[in-house]
């Protein structure tokens, strides 16, 4: 950038100086010119008045010395009769010359004509005499290019010491100029503009780093909950799978009685269904996530019209027989709810709602599931009388395998994954969600759907 702003300096330098010595050359012709008239016109007049005193004019011409200035003496006819530098029988009839014509009708006449191959401008003044005839004084003066070509030598020295001085100004301008763009710090973040004209520029720089900063950040947050993640799902599957295997191995070997090869059995049985439920779970936030980052709702299958009090009958239907078992009561109540979305997510939503209000509720508990319009838009609660929740641990609940008690959610089949669906499930619908929860008394979720 330094070099092309030198470059641009110095061209425009040199250009400057040749347009300004053309120009100057041209304002010094006219004013020289037009000096030359005022002095030639004088003098003209004063031949003319000479020549109005004596009755033989060539004679009297004849006889002057007029140092180099051309004198002809034109009758009213146009014919030459008398020229200082030529023979006037061999001229041309001179009533068609600009200046003679003037002078014939005007009494005074000027002209001025640029020889084509000599380089030169001819001068002419005019006067008419008493007797009609017209005598006229030319000199030739060196035009702007003969001037210019004349002294090209002295031009040329002179377009060195200009384009020279140009070339030292320009190189420290240009570095002046540049140094304060060059000392801006992208990577600072909070970089100030040298220059008003480069304020955009800066603060679209600070803007991108901004950005560029926080999308490194997502990329790093993205990169350990991946980590994170990877490492929860290799623990969560390697328990089911050491237990299954073990019971395996002792009924393989004979190591198990009888007597106890049924519990053996079961323990693989409850091990297997947990994983399975594990696998599922899994696979139904990979499946979100990957809607979520590539912005396709169309993943999931197109929208339909779904009706939140009919799910949540269902899926209190299904899971009777488990909260019997718990020794919890399970009720639904509320109206007709429809809403645009996904069955299938939305009976997840609902079924891992409910699924914990009845793994957190002691023997003799209730859940309660309401299915009640909010400000004209479709919502589910579900409210349980269970353990509730700790006030430091209800903002990180929804978190993948995020356990507030570890010992009983695993006693108890949890995959810690079930309210982390909750949350991208309801994310994907456009859903709020709202926790309360107080210790030992119970929990309850609102999720709030767009209307």
């Amino acid at each position: 950038m330094s070099q092309r702003v030198f470059a641009a300096l110095v061209a425009a330098c040199a250009l400057v100086a040749v347009v300004v010595t053309i120009a100057a050359s041209v304002l010094f012709q006219s004013a020289f010119f037009e000096d030359e008239h005022e002095q030639l016109a004088g003098e003209c007049r004063t031949v003319a008045s000479l020549l109005d005193r004596t009755s033989d004019d060539v004679s009297v011409l004849d006889g002057l010395d007029f140092s180099g200035i051309r004198v002809t003496l034109v009758e009213p006819d146009g014919t030459v009769s008398y020229d200082s530098l030529a023979d006037a029988a061999t001229l041309p009839s001179h009533a068609d010359r600009p200046e003679v014509a003037d002078a014939l009708s005007e009494g005074s006449g000027s002209a001025e004509r640029a020889s084509a191959t000599a380089g030169y401008v001819s001068l002419y003044e005019a006067v008419r005499l008493s007797s009609g005839a017209v005598v006229r004084l030319s000199v030739d003066r060196a035009s702007v290019g003969t001037f210019l070509s004349r002294d090209v030598t002295a031009l040329a020295a002179l377009a060195v010491v200009v384009v020279g001085v140009s070339w030292l100004v320009s190189r420290r301008l240009a570095r002046s100029f540049v140094r304060p763009i060059l000392q801006i710090d992208p990577a600072a973040g909070d970089a100030a503009a040298p220059y008003e004209e480069l304020d955009p520029l800066v603060n679209r720089l600070n803007e991108q780093r901004g950005e560029l900063v926080r999308r490194m950040a997502q990329l790093q947050d993205a990169d350990d909950l991946r980590r994170e993640f990877t490492a929860n799902v290799t623990h969560e599957l390697k328990t089911p799978i050491a237990s299954i295997s073990g019971a395996a191995e002792l009924m393989r070997d004979g190591l198990v009685r009888k007597g106890d090869v049924r519990d053996f059995a079961g323990r693989i049985y409850d091990d297997a269904q947990r994983l399975s439920a594990l696998v599922s779970d899994i696979l139904m936030l990979s499946k979100l996530d990957e809607s979520e980052r590539a912005g396709d709702r169309e993943i999931f299958g197109p929208a339909e019209r779904v009706d939140l009090r009919s799910v949540a009958s269902d899926v209190v239907e299904r899971l009777g027989e488990s909260a019997r078992r718990a020794g919890v009561e399970v009720s639904v109540e509320g109206v007709a709810s429809p809403v645009m979305g996904n069955a299938r997510l939305l009976d997840e939503l609902v079924s891992n709602l409910v699924e914990n209000a009845i793994r957190y509720n002691p023997a003799g508990g209730r859940v309660y599931v309401w299915v009640v319009p909010q400000d004209g838009r479709p919502c589910i609660r579900v409210t349980d009388t269970g353990i509730g929740i700790p006030k430091e641990d209800q903002g990180k609940v929804f978190e993948r395998f995020y356990r507030v008690d570890k010992g009983r959610s695993r006693d108890t089949g949890g995959t810690g994954l079930g309210l982390a669906i909750v949350k991208h499930a309801a994310a994907y619908h456009a859903a709020q969600i709202k926790l309360e929860s107080e210790l030992g008394k119970g929990t309850s979720v609102t999720v709030l759907f767009p209307a």
